[in-house]
């Protein structure tokens, strides 16, 4: 595979608790594999909790906590999904104002599967086109964004590329696209 993604830095913001892992572990993978590297992004230092659906996986290290990220270090974010991750996320202000700093700053921004509900609290979906878990799209409806159910959106409707995607069945087009939309916008 081409080093497509050589010398860039993406964030991967998630929760200390609740992200699907493998949510999180294919698309760090895909990163890896074209050259890129993932940093991982919480709002607490120490260690995340990953889980199967209901059931605790692994955990993993978080490299910075999103309190001292700088939006400015990373080229593009990763939003993993599961419900109480992106849950846990959008009532943090520290990690709502980093997702919203990166559509400010035309960075591109993946969500998979709940994690738009992050996107609706940082008020950037409003214009856009997106897919999410279908139980979201009454959500992202209300917050301005046109919901479509189809395995991976590309947006460019607004100030960044946005790429979403509704579950992990999708994460070979999700990693596909932001390949894709990452090393665009590295370029």
């Amino acid at each position: 595979m081409p080093e497509e993604l050589a010398g860039t830095t993406i964030a991967f913001l998630v929760a200390p608790e609740g992200t699907e892992q493998v949510e999180l572990t294919e698309p760090w993978k895909t990163i890896e594999a074209v050259g890129g590297t993932p940093r991982l992004v919480s709002t607490s230092d120490g260690e995340i909790q990953a889980f199967n659906h209901l059931d605790r996986a692994d955990t993993f290290p978080v490299d910075v906590t999103v309190g001292d990220a700088r939006v400015a270090d990373f080229d593009a974010l990763v939003l993993p999904g599961g419900v109480a991750n992106p849950d846990f996320l959008r009532a943090n202000s520290d990690a709502v104002a980093f997702v919203k700093a990166f559509v400010d700053a035309g960075k591109p921004v993946a969500a998979i599967c709940h994690a738009p509900w992050t996107l609706i609290e940082a008020g950037v979906v409003s214009g856009r086109t997106v897919t999410s878990y279908p139980s979201l799209q009454t959500d992202l409806r209300n917050a301005g964004a046109e919901w479509v159910d189809e395995e991976v959106v590309v947006c460019r409707s607004g100030p960044n590329a946005l790429i979403t995607s509704r579950n992990p069945d999708d994460l070979p087009a999700f990693n596909s696209k932001l390949t894709i939309e990452f090393a665009k916008a590295s370029a």
